[in-house]
């Protein structure tokens, strides 16, 4: 049975989604869908898999994160937004942009390094205008779209 890079057949023949050690989400400025996906990622994987995420820019905390991540039962996990210089550690298997921007730095800093870069499009609801329930979707959409994206490409590892 033929399987690919990153998923490798267990002791049954099925194959199962090979875990990183080692995460980072990027945005444009670590306020909104990066650290949703860090949040949820952290809820979602195991223990032993780093996880963390950055800007291109440093944003300032939304409140609009923690309403929406307060109504799935998670805190998230830095209080402050940060820039990809600002992180501890540099080195991840698997760099995840959410943002073109994103993405196009993540390139250029991985160039020479033996990393697997990832681009899950995620649409910026701060462009939604209307009622507050109206700002509180979009945040959700953008919740529930990259729990998607985890769920599929780590598959469930409970």
């Amino acid at each position: 049975m033929p399987h690919g890079p990153d998923k490798l057949p267990d002791e049954h023949g099925l194959e199962k989604p090979v875990l990183p050690g080692a995460v980072l989400f990027i945005c444009g400025l670590n306020s909104i869908r990066s650290p949703i996906a860090e949040t949820l990622a952290r809820s979602l994987l195991p223990s032993k898999v780093y996880i963390a995420s950055a800007g291109v820019e440093k944003g300032e905390p939304d409140p609009f994160v923690d309403a929406v991540l307060e109504e799935v039962g998670l805190k998230k996990a830095s209080a402050q937004p940060r820039t990809f210089e600002e992180l501890e550690d540099d080195y991840f298997d698997l760099i995840i942009t959410l943002s073109p921007k994103a993405h196009h730095m993540a390139l250029e800093l991985t160039r020479t390094k033996s990393v697997h870069v990832e681009y899950w499009p995620t649409p910026d609801p701060t462009l939604v205008r209307g009622r507050r329930n109206q700002i509180l979707d979009a945040y959700r959409d953008v919740r529930e779209n990259l729990k998607h994206h985890i769920l599929e490409r780590f598959g469930s590892t409970g």
